[in-house]
């Protein structure tokens, strides 16, 4: 009976999902509209904080203490010459970031986010990083699954148990990150696969490819894909056939979030790529991630309107490490800094400014973010 309990946290997690706050929602905005500015005139940021009203229920919600979950995982498809650099790199960077000497902790320190870096599959192992390991690295997905069926699972449960400990220590909002040698390469393939895309228009250089390499890259999806079929409507599946253990991590990172409503700011194209897996066991957990930027990776843009996203920067963006979701935190703060303490019109006695209906002359707003597109 226990075992069975075990083996239901991933769809203990996905039923736990609800529907955001329509009322906390509703608050936030009346608060943004009574606020001495222009309608509407911060965009998505105003947006972003609705949505967060909308996920933690609460329109006077602060985003005090946050973290970046760092997942990190070797892949065996670096066997084919997928990338420029060797699996030795992902404990090496790893060790950086418990030294805080990665980029993503230099711009967290600045951000005033904590680092947490975890290791859900790396071939070795790094003192100082949290160890969730599944095992030592996935298989090489062009002769066969990159992992069990049982190890993709527990790799996902890997993800919530994050999230879980995140929450109960007291942390507001969550920033997704990742390292593995080859994720990009997985990323692709998991994405083609669920989005039923050409692999030329899902799968870029990643950290920096020739020609030659990008061809092997595609190549070698190609055949991941021929052998091992994995199926489109089972995204676990996918995972498990030609994803990787970061990011089966990454899509149980986003789950447990939604499920213990705690804001999750998503990092680029791997974590989109982990949040589409995620859209997919659970359809509702789109609307609890926050998409920081749009990344320069060819499919960056794509997932972005498959998930129903717009970006708080675009700045061509690829490091990963969860770069990009640090780097909206401050935006977030100075949208939350007005929203809190700015005077409204009724205290500086001043006429409120008034919504006119939109004409066919008009140009549409400028902010649409998930609570906009529900009043639409």
């Amino acid at each position: 009976m226990e075992k069975e309990r075990e083996n239901r946290t991933v769809e203990q997690a996905a039923e736990r999902i609800s529907p955001l706050s329509q009322e906390a929602m509703r608050r936030a905005r009346q608060r943004w509209d009574s606020i001495a500015k222009p309608l509407h005139s911060l965009g998505l940021l105003e947006d972003a904080v609705v949505q967060i009203a909308g996920i933690t229920g609460d329109p006077s919600y602060s985003i005090g203490r946050r973290a970046v979950a760092i997942f990190c995982a070797d892949n065996g498809v670096v066997e084919e010459g997928v990338t420029q650099a060797g699996s030795e790199i992902t404990a090496l960077v790893a060790k950086n970031f418990t030294q805080g000497r990665a980029s993503v902790c230099k711009m967290a320190r600045v951000a005033h986010a904590d680092v947490f870096p975890v290791d859900v599959g790396m071939k070795t192992d790094v003192e100082g990083v949290e160890r969730r390991k599944t095992a030592r690295g996935t298989g090489n997905m062009t002769r066969g699954p990159a992992m069990t069926p049982q190890q993709a699972r527990a790799a996902v449960e890997a993800g919530i148990g994050v999230a879980r400990g995140l929450k109960e220590r007291g942390f507001r909002i969550a920033a997704t990150g990742e390292m593995g040698i080859g994720n990009t390469t997985t990323s692709s393939a998991v994405v083609c696969v669920l989005l039923g895309a050409e692999i030329s228009d899902v799968t870029g250089r990643g950290s920096g490819l020739s020609d030659e390499g990008l061809l092997r890259k595609r190549r070698a999806i190609a055949r991941a894909i021929r052998v091992n079929r994995p199926d489109p409507a089972d995204p676990l599946d996918v995972l498990a056939k030609v994803g990787g253990f970061d990011l089966a991590a990454l899509t149980g990172f986003f789950l447990g979030c939604a499920a213990l409503r705690l804001p999750v700011l998503m990092d680029g194209f791997i974590s989109a790529a982990a949040a589409l897996a995620a859209s997919r066991i659970a359809p509702l957990c789109k609307d609890y991630i926050l998409a920081s930027h749009e990344s320069a990776e060819p499919a960056g843009k794509l997932l972005l309107r498959r998930l129903g996203k717009s970006p708080l920067i675009t700045a061509g963006m690829c490091l990963g490490e969860g770069t990009g979701a640090v780097a909206a935190l401050p935006l977030l703060d100075m949208a939350f800094a007005v929203y809190r303490d700015m005077s409204t019109f009724g205290e500086i006695e001043m006429e409120a400014y008034r919504p006119f209906p939109e004409s066919k002359y008009e140009e549409q707003p400028v902010s649409r973010g998930p609570e906009n597109e529900k009043r639409k």
